[in-house]
């Protein structure tokens, strides 16, 4: 079967066997209201270089990392580069050497925790995200320009040693298609996962397995896999319908919209056993998937609570 050989040893990605992966990749708000640090603009890749908020960072990564370890998963730990892109990062002050320096140091934190841990079942994962905030009225790129686009972030984070790159809350295909390019470019593994509203659907209204069909022929399966992101299990639930490349699934803790949890100001941390009940719930109806976890609004009770529900069965 084959692995992806690292820089340092041949680490199994997800999808190539049977082990599951548990994935935190809502962390900013647990930052925001939890920790009660301002991340600028939403971004927590500045956090690095500060010693309290850097180990902060950290310290979730390890409490993932125990937990996985508890509950006999796997885990992957994403760096805080989702917004580490030339266009998001210039308005915080970033130019492109600074930029370059943060997206390697956010590994190098990821990998400190790798290393902690002794285990071979944790990977470490550069988390991309796309050009702008995925619901910003800016007119759509080609799937070209985004190849050439994120070529550049991806180029820096080929550098360094992470196992694979997650591109997270993708919601334009041709962006998506493009990102998946140029991974491929690169020889970099790539996990495509998608944001949904509270139908199922895209943005524009493309049902979730055909986005995933679209961007297969514009990449010819490229992709490792795909994933959905963003979202409450209520909203993807029914849209899944058991693809094949759909490996992951990171839900929100709330089911509200999109537009109602940028409006709000307090933390809906909806209900944990219900979130891990319902998880579970998808994950019987699609024995595909390899990859769960949390994203907005959820903490370690949440992704206990999906553990031990998946493990049940």
């Amino acid at each position: 079967m084959p692995v992806f050989e690292g820089c340092k040893m041949a680490r199994r990605l997800p999808g190539e066997g049977d082990k599951k992966f548990l994935v935190y990749a809502g962390t900013g708000t647990d930052l925001i209201f939890n920790h009660g640090i301002e991340l600028p603009g939403f971004a927590s890749f500045p956090l690095l270089e500060k010693p309290d908020t850097r180990a902060v960072l950290a310290g979730q990564m390890q409490a993932l990392v125990q937990l996985a370890g508890n509950m006999g998963v796997g885990c992957i730990l994403d760096a805080p580069t989702w917004m580490a892109n030339a266009d998001r990062a210039a308005p915080l002050g970033y130019d492109a050497e600074r930029l370059c320096e943060v997206n390697k140091d956010g590994v190098a934190l990821m990998e400190e925790v790798r290393k902690a841990s002794g285990r071979d079942d944790v990977l470490v994962s550069a988390c991309v995200g796309p050009r702008y905030d995925p619901y910003a009225d800016v007119p759509p790129m080609t799937v070209e320009q985004a190849r050439s686009y994120h070529g550049a972030q991806l180029a820096v984070l080929k550098e360094t040693s992470v196992d694979l790159v997650t591109a997270y809350t993708f919601n334009r295909l041709s962006e998506a298609a493009g990102c998946v390019l140029a991974a491929r470019d690169i020889d970099l593994p790539i996990i495509l996962s998608l944001v949904v509203e509270t139908d199922g659907c895209l943005a524009d209204g493309t049902k979730l397995v055909d986005a995933i069909d679209q961007i297969e022929a514009e990449t010819d399966g490229a992709a490792l896999f795909y994933m959905v992101n963003c979202a409450h299990p209520t909203h993807f639930a029914d849209a899944l319908n058991a693809h094949p490349r759909l490996k992951g699934v990171v839900a929100n803790a709330s089911s509200c919209s999109h537009a109602e949890l940028d409006e709000a100001d307090t933390l809906d941390e909806g209900d944990p056993v219900q979130l891990g009940q319902e998880i579970a719930d998808v994950l019987r109806k699609n024995p595909s998937i390899r990859v769960f976890g949390g994203c907005c609004g959820t903490d370690m009770r949440h992704l206990r609570e999906m553990a031990l529900e998946v493990d049940r069965g």
